[in-house]
């Protein structure tokens, strides 16, 4: 298990749409790039003058991050995305 440290957060990108609304099949290289990414883990927070900053998001939560952030991680077989909590641009409802 992967337990971000800090202000840090790990997520899984969700996967792109391979069938348009009127169904023609897209190849993987037409696919647009999502960046939605469901959170996996939330780190506790990083410290700030004695104070502990909240942390916005939970496990579980979508959200859009920005495009090119954070560091990629293959743990298991699985890609995942360490990002700093500002590197999180919305919640997805």
């Amino acid at each position: 298990m992967i337990k971000p440290l800090e202000n840090r957060v790990l997520v899984k990108m969700k996967e792109g749409e391979e069938t348009t609304k009127s169904g023609i099949i897209l190849s993987s290289s037409a696919q647009e790039k999502p960046q939605i990414a469901e959170v996996i883990e939330v780190g506790p927070g990083k410290e700030t003058d004695g104070k502990l900053q909240e942390m916005h998001v939970k496990k579980g939560d979508n959200v859009i991050i920005s495009e090119y952030a954070g560091t990629k991680v293959k743990y298991e077989g699985i890609e995942y995305i360490i990002i700093k909590q500002d590197d999180i641009l919305a919640i997805v409802e």
